[in-house]
């Protein structure tokens, strides 16, 4: 055998012949399509090659792939989809709706409270009462001024109290930097400026105007905010010019209003109003923070902008004084104006009661001046006035101020929730805008109607209250003499001012801070403070030329290249590059899926999975590529699966390795599973094998073009199980392929950042869009560790029942729970996704390596892995979050047996993992953000819970027993203690599947008894009433249960097995208990056991061992007694026997073997001739030699089946093994493990090539193999401790559990027996009992509950816990909902493609557009529904289409490549015939999404645009001078090429193969599908084929190149 070093890269050149070239292709778009000439063994990232698949004429008939129905496909995605779309219809309107009315009613409740403090207010009052032939008026008393007063205080100070609780709960419960003196001044300066200003205008400036003109006011508080604006233009935006135009004229707008108003009033004699232009200018103020910018010329505003980024880290702390300093500020400058404004200022204290109840409201009948004639000639005489007195409403203020607070409320909660689900502009923007004109409008209105008719509100507002209306005719009077036109230029300047809120880039439901400066909101100026106070995103986009996916004129050298998700060209070409790139930004996602005995069925589902996300990303990368969209959600992708324990003995030699049957199961599932998703027949490449250190590899490369990694390790060379084949990956694709890339720390910060590892186990289901919601909360919070979704269980049987209901209550509630309240205790590493940053941090990676050497480590690290890694990030200050949205399905135990032996793993684990938590609060809560101290009590409940669980249990039953059957306490006591004690004995001292048998039979025992139960609970609620504490306790948990399974519609009917888990109260929460207490020692999984295959040596000393065992047996026991130790190799001189039954011995002696020996020799002689018989036939003709050998038989096998072995001369026997008779036979081949081990022989593997690891990622793993993952050995003294150790700890839990519960149950046991005289009344349920005595008295008598102390502290403690979980489960369940929609693209209205241009609709649906033109199915023009899913059998074309499917060419393709076939062909004629003149063309989107002629025209447009600019791009290859590739001086000049450094270790060296090429880090790209890059120093014929014109210029460029790297070396 011919090899290669072992380090090189080598493999078959010629494994398949090479195909005709493709006719179908047209000679023009060679340089755009996959050549199809090359071989299969080029590297499948050239694209994809096809190849002739011979079909015999009598192999035909196919077997199509099911439809998709199973598992995470099952769900009625068009239904919900469309419910989805419903709901965001419904979102849109509804917070448009609320945030326009929210807006109106704040601003219209605020003139009406500021109209009542007028001064001498007065107002016409409804006659309907009085006189109707008479006007009366009503004049506002001062209690009720008083009253409004304070209204107006009550009504700015709530929102500052939410600022105040907010900040200082932020600051006490989690962390909050604290600001310099000086940002703290400056902050103080423009915040007191804002609340004189609002005081002013409050109390002194709307008073004075009527409420249109005061509405009119509020578009004209921006003036600051203009100013800032203006001075922050810099010159890296874009129309800086027009932007600056469009400033002055705002701000010129804005100072209009200083002087119009002051100017008319003044006029008329009102002086106060040139108070207007210091309130709006100090008002103003109050938004300078948004409009500042660091990158502004001015050295006064960047000043400010860099306070502003560093306000984002101190703001809860410098708002928890200022909030408080803004309310006292406020009250102050309130005082100071109404004492100016000649309000006496000590009634606000004096008046305060009465201005709350009902006082005296003055009613005067008007008088007009025509009557003045009547008055008498009498000196001083005049009019008497007629004066009715009227009682006020006391509560009309109150009222107004609920109306008032709740309206602002409800505007900028909507306000935010539109932000967060991406409806900003519709349902944010546009009311906000409109809510001015709106109010102006209404109020218009409302002034009209009251003026008219002063009657016209007196059924819902009181007569003696009303706005302060305009006088006059409105449009010649208030439009033209007083100027109320001027304010459409307010309207519209401050419409600029605020542009930024029609254009929001954040993400999806970013967080608050990211949408709002400040945390709360002024309710006065409602709609100024939402539109102003809504964060300017001034982040730019990334653009796809950032993104430049496409590899063309990249130079083969640089090193970016060897990490495929490193972007290039994206660094400026000045000399002060940025210390990172933009592309570094973009999403990676590593799933990381571990497996070990999964059933085929099971491996189904996670490779289906796989396929899927494969096609997604594939979709996304192409239409980035061809389409030039940006995509918010692109993610590069690549898989790694880690098989456990994936070798055994081979068949041939003991000392040879195979792959065992589950791998081969896995890889015999990769066609099936790639058919399944594409809905076509698939056969994907024989996957490269690549001997590893520790065992094996296998790499497919999947139709999308992304990697699937199957690591199979050997448990003799590596440390199994779950937790270790976590840290190799750990250590692999974070330390070696990311920490040891040559680039930047900076880079290597923002990769890790960005980089996010998807745990799966091996048999998990879920779809693209599950992975898409997980990351949207990776990146909406940067300390996130971890994000688990929701998991379903999956399965058939009674134990699935139960695990539904148990399943969906965990996660309605209690995850729901700890995401609200704090972080998720455990993201289950079946799905869950992990940021790389979190993991790299100290004490979490490194110290989940740790071994177990005490033992606590082994229940709390081995047996629930995925818990204590979280426990890890937990104490490291990260978040752990659960998204109910990403849906998730696993199989789970089906069986009882199993089933426990799962719980018997995760009940110690978790309460092991909390119980650490919790002793280490202190430092949690101090790092933790996330972590408070209310959850850490809640957590103590919990734990509570769960410790007093059993003894809760018993107490229950003792008292259904009692009730249900009628017995005393004392002998339902004892009834249920002793099968309980017996069961805690057996589980004590019995083998496991007598513990579990009896765990069956108790289980079941219980779950009949729980019926009656049941009923003695019923007729206990019916004894004590619907208001028993009892009652109240089990309506509430069934109430939240119904209440949750109605918020969750997708999953109501998990709420069906509830009768099950009913049932199985008893069994889960006492049995299970004490089986995994009892069982604690136990550290063995327990599942998915199977037999481990041994060698002969072994078998055989395990056949001597039973032997010896077996006749020490005889000779120890009775009938060795009886037989005095004789044994079979005795006969006897007299043998007498009765058949089978007796038999009778005398003079015995020992047997003579002479003729077995010779029979022997005789069979090893026989042997040895045909040993040779078979090498003389294997040299003359191997085939026929290889048949025989699968017949051959061992000769020396005795008519009893019993194996004849070799007799030594001495008489011993002697094993004749295998490996003894190869040698006689042939001589044994020599074999390396990292060079030919025997797997890569296996013929179920594929006859993919052969590649071998580079020097440096060998060592990698030979380090990390001695350092961290060298298998254990298995010391017997050691081993013994720790089982001692175990059994130890074993001891303690259960006493602690036992006495504990025992005294719990005895404490309460005795209190219920003496309740009569320890005892509490409970209030609710009260009974009456009536007696009449007989001498006609009535004793009314009332007999209360009595309740035990304790009992009813248990009670409430339960309920409390069900009470935190059912709120805590709205707030999660309004967050999912706002999760799901911001995910919903809204296209449900069928003329939506005619308002977007077709520009605009490609941009919408790339993504969508891409995954119809990629489908392999009918990539060559033929679809086969006709024949499967045609229902009406006689018109299906069975032959015809068995005959075609024969002759067409089968596909080993990828998803690229059909759709450049098809983009590539694009014709705006549907009815044009393609190319190969058969037929139309391949359909592109199908009935979801209809192609317009010009929508096709569109895509051609950009087909031609891609082109253009590849065939430039491949030109200017070709020459000396390429503007594409400006990083080749950047990596060549920066390192000084010498035998030791990293340029040596990363560079390929060109065609001549110089350098060390490090597989560690996939050289040459892999999410790219460029074919000409990728294969440039490696098949430089390739490339000189696909451009044949130009051959000679690109192999004298290649030569150029590879001359050049060679001499360097």
């Amino acid at each position: 055998m011919n090899r290669e070093p072992i380090y090189g890269r080598t493999g078959p050149s010629d494994l398949y012949s090479r195909p005709p070239r493709n006719p179908l292709i047209v000679e023009d778009l060679d340089d755009f399509s996959d050549d199809e000439t090359s071989p299969l063994t080029e590297p499948i990232y050239n694209g994809s090659q096809r190849s002739y698949m011979e079909t015999k004429g009598w192999d035909v008939f196919r077997n199509l792939p099911p439809e998709q129905d199973s598992g995470s496909e099952a769900i009625d995605a068009r239904c919900l989809g469309i419910i989805i779309r419903i709901l965001k219809v419904v979102a849109y309107i509804l917070s448009f709706v609320i945030v326009l009315g929210g807006c109106v009613i704040g601003k219209g409740t605020l003139f009406f409270m500021t109209s009542q403090i007028r001064p001498r207010k007065t107002i016409l009052h409804c006659n309907r009462e009085l006189e109707r032939d008479k006007q009366y008026s009503a004049e506002i008393s001062s209690p009720e001024q008083v009253a409004w007063i304070w209204c107006l205080f009550a009504a700015f100070i709530i929102p500052e109290l939410g600022t105040l609780f907010r900040s200082a709960r932020i600051c006490v419960f989690k962390s909050a930097r604290r600001c310099c003196f000086s940002d703290f001044m400056i902050v103080w300066v423009f915040e007191s400026m804002h609340i004189i200003g609002l005081a002013l205008l409050i109390f002194v400036v709307f008073p004075e105007l009527d409420v249109v003109k005061g509405a009119m006011l509020t578009n004209c508080v921006a003036f600051l905010p203009a100013c800032f604006s203006l001075l922050s233009r810099n010159n890296r935006e874009s129309n800086r010019i027009l932007k600056v135009i469009m400033d002055l004229l705002a701000i010129s707008c804005q100072a209009t209003g200083f002087v119009i108003w002051p100017l008319v009033e003044s006029g008329r004699g009102n002086a106060k109003m040139w108070t207007v232009a210091v309130a709006i200018f100090l008002t103003s103020a109050g938004w300078w923070e948004n409009y500042v910018d660091r990158r502004s010329p001015w050295r006064a505003v960047k000043n400010l902008g860099r306070l502003k980024e560093r306000l984002k880290k101190t703001r809860y702390f410098t708002y928890s004084f200022i909030a408080m300093w803004k309310m006292l500020l406020f009250f102050c400058s309130m005082i100071l104006f109404l004492h100016l404004n000649g309000t006496q200022v000590g009634s606000l204290f004096s008046q305060f009661t009465t201005a709350f109840s009902a006082h005296p409201i003055n009613i005067t009948q008007i008088h007009h001046t025509g009557l003045a004639h009547n008055v008498p000639d009498i000196p001083g005489g005049q009019l008497l006035q007629e004066i009715i007195e009227i009682r006020s409403h006391a509560t009309t203020p109150i009222y107004v101020l609920i109306i008032q607070v709740v309206a602002a409320y409800l505007a900028y909660i909507f306000g935010k929730f539109a932000c967060k689900i991406c409806i900003q502009g519709f349902s944010f923007a546009f009311p906000v805008i409109l809510s001015v004109p709106v109010s102006v409008s209404v109020l218009i209105a409302a002034c009209g109607l009251r003026n008219e008719d002063a009657c016209w509100f007196r059924e819902s507002i009181p007569d003696y209250l009303y706005f302060e209306c305009p006088g006059g005719d409105f449009l010649n009077d208030f439009i033209s003499d007083q100027h109320a036109w001027i304010w459409l230029v307010w309207l519209l300047s401050q419409a600029w001012i605020a542009v930024h809120i029609w254009t929001p880039h954040c993400e999806r439901l970013a967080p608050t801070e990211k949408l709002f400066v400040t945390p709360m909101y002024c309710s006065y100026l409602i709609d100024q403070s939402l539109a102003m106070n809504r964060r300017k995103d001034d982040e730019g986009e990334v653009k796809t030329e950032e993104l430049e996916l496409d590899r063309v004129g990249m130079d083969e050298n640089d090193i970016s290249q060897y990490y495929e998700t490193i972007s290039i060209h994206t660094e400026s070409s000045t000399t002060n590059a940025p210390k990172s790139k933009t592309s570094d930004s973009i999403t990676r996602i590593y799933a990381c899926a571990t497996m070990w005995h999964e059933t085929r069925s099971e491996m189904m589902e996670m490779l289906k999975s796989i396929f899927r996300m494969d096609e997604d990303q594939s979709a996304r990368r192409v239409a980035q590529k061809y389409l030039k969209v940006v995509d918010a959600d692109y993610y590069e992708f690549e898989t790694h699966i880690y098989f456990d324990d994936a070798f055994e003995i081979s068949d041939v030699c003991d000392d040879w390795m195979q792959v065992n049957q589950f791998v081969r199961i896995f890889v015999g599932c990769m066609d099936e599973a790639a058919s399944y998703v594409h809905q076509t027949t698939i056969r994907l490449r024989p996957p490269k094998k690549i001997p590893t250190p520790y065992g094996g590899r296998l790499v497919y490369t999947l139709p999308g073009k992304t990697k699937m990694v199957v690591h199979m390790k050997d448990k003799s060379r590596i440390r199994h199980k779950k937790r270790w084949s976590q840290c190799m990956y750990m250590y692999y694709l974070l330390g070696h392929r990311l920490m040891e890339l040559p680039i930047s720390v900076d880079r290597k910060a923002v990769l890790a950042e960005n980089t996010y590892l998807l745990t799966l186990d091996g048999d998990i289901d879920f779809q693209p869009p599950a992975v898409n919601l997980l990351v949207d909360l990776m990146k909406k919070n940067k300390n996130l560790g971890a994000a688990c979704g929701r998991i379903h269980p999956v399965g058939s049987g009674p134990m699935v029942w139960y695990q539904l209901f148990e399943y969906a209550i965990g996660h309605w509630l209690q995850k729901a729970t700890e995401h609200m309240i704090g972080c998720v205790m455990c993201s289950p590493g079946c799905f869950s996704l992990f940021r790389a940053k979190a993991l790299m941090d100290d004490n979490v990676m490194r110290r989940y390596t740790t071994t177990s050497e005490e033992p606590r480590h082994y229940v709390q690290y081995d047996q629930g892995e995925d818990r204590w890694l979280c426990t890890l990030l937990l104490q490291r200050g990260y978040r752990v979050e659960y998204s109910a949205a990403s849906d998730a399905y696993t199989h789970c135990p089906e069986g009882f047996n199993e089933f426990f032996n799962q719980r018997r793993r995760w009940v110690p684990s978790t309460i092991a993992n909390i119980f650490d938590l919790l002793m280490d609060y202190k430092h949690t809560v101090k790092i933790n953000d996330n972590i408070s101290l209310p959850y850490i009590w809640y957590q103590c409940m919990l734990m509570m819970g769960t410790v007093i669980g059993p003894g809760t249990i018993f107490l229950m039953l003792v008292g259904a027993f009692v009730a249900a059957f009628r017995i005393s306490n004392w002998n339902s006591f004892t009834y249920n203690l002793l099968p309980i004690a017996a069961y805690t004995i057996c589980c004590l001292t019995c083998k496991s599947n007598l513990q579990l048998l009896l765990s069956g039979i108790l289980s079941t025992f219980y779950a009949l008894v729980m019926m009656a139960v049941i009923v003695g609970t019923a007729l206990q609620l019916g004894e004590d009433g619907i208001g028993s504490p009892s009652a109240i306790f089990l309506i509430s948990m069934v109430g939240s249960f119904f209440i949750a399974a109605c918020l969750h519609p997708q999953e109501f009917w998990c709420i069906v097995p509830g009768l099950i888990y009913l049932l199985c109260i008893p069994a889960m929460y006492l049995l299970l208990i004490i089986y995994s207490i009892t069982n604690l020692n136990v550290v063995s999984w327990g599942t998915r056991e199977v037999a481990v295959k041994k060698t002969k040596k072994e078998m055989e000393e395990e056949r001597k061992q039973a032997t010896m065992q077996q006749k020490k047996a005889k000779k120890e026991g009775v009938w060795g007694l009886l037989m005095n130790g004789n044994d079979e190799e005795e006969e006897g001189g007299v043998d007498f026997s009765i058949g089978n039954v007796i038999r009778l011995m005398l003079f015995t002696h020992k047997k003579d073997n002479q003729d077995r020996v010779q029979l022997l020799r005789i069979a090893d002689s026989l042997d040895t001739l045909t040993k040779r018989l078979d090498n003389i036939e294997n040299a003359v003709d191997p085939h026929v030699s290889s048949i025989k050998k699968q017949r051959r038989k061992s000769s020396r096998m005795s008519a009893h089946g019993e194996i004849l072995n070799n007799v030594s001369e001495s008489g011993d026997i002697l094993e004749l093994s295998d490996e003894e008779e190869s040698e006689i036979s042939e001589p044994k081949e020599e074999r390396d493990d990292l060079i030919n081990p025997f797997w890569l022989e296996d013929k179920d593997l594929g006859k993919g090539e052969v590649d071998y690891l580079s020097g440096l990622e060998v060592q990698f793993w030979k380090d990390l193999l001695e350092k961290y993952l060298h298998p254990l050995d298995a010391d017997k003294q050691k081993q013994a401790l720790i089982t001692q150790g175990l059994k130890e700890l074993r001891n303690k839990s259960v006493f602690f559990f036992a006495v504990f519960n025992a005294l719990f149950v005895l404490i309460i046991f005795m209190l219920t027996l003496h309740k009569d005289t320890l005892h509490i009344d409970w209030p609710l349920g009260v009974k009456e009992n009536i007696t009449v005595t007989e001498d006609q008295q009535v004793l009314v008598s009332k007999e209360y509950l009595h309740l035990e102390p304790i009992g009813i502290v248990l009670v409430f403690f339960f309920f409390a816990i069900i009470l935190i979980q059912f709120i805590a489960m709205l707030f999660h369940r309004f967050g999912t909902i706002s999760h799901i929609l911001a995910s919903t693209e809204l296209n449900c209205f069928k003329r939506k493609e005619d308002v977007l241009s077709d520009e605009a609709l490609i941009e919408k649906n790339a993504v969508e557009i891409v995954k119809q033109m990629q489908k392999l199915r009918g990539i060559d023009g033929e679809y086969d529904s006709e024949s499967s899913s045609s229902n009406r059998l006689a018109h299906r074309r069975t032959i015809h289409m068995l005959e075609k499917n024969r002759q067409k060419k089968r596909a080993i393709g990828t998803l690229d490549v059909a759709f450049k076939k098809r983009f590539f062909a694009l014709s705006n004629n549907p009815e044009q015939e393609g190319s190969d003149g058969k037929g139309p063309q391949t359909p592109i989107l199908g009935s979801k999404m209809p192609m317009r002629r010009e929508t096709l025209k569109a895509l051609e447009h950009r087909r031609d645009d891609v082109m253009n600019e590849r065939k430039q791009s491949k030109m200017q290859t070709l020459g000396a001078s390429n503007p594409y590739n400006n990083n080749k001086d950047k990596h060549r000049n920066a390192t000084k090429i010498t035998h030791d450094t990293v340029e040596r270790i990363f560079t390929n060296g060109g065609a001549s193969g110089g350098g060390i090429d490090n597989s560690g880090f996939e050289g040459g790209p892999s999410n790219t599908d460029d074919e000409l890059s990728s294969t440039a120093g490696k098949n430089p014929l390739r490339s000189s084929i696909t451009f044949k014109d130009r051959s000679d210029q690109l192999r004298n460029s290649l030569d150029r190149r590879s001359t050049s790297a060679t001499s360097k070396m």
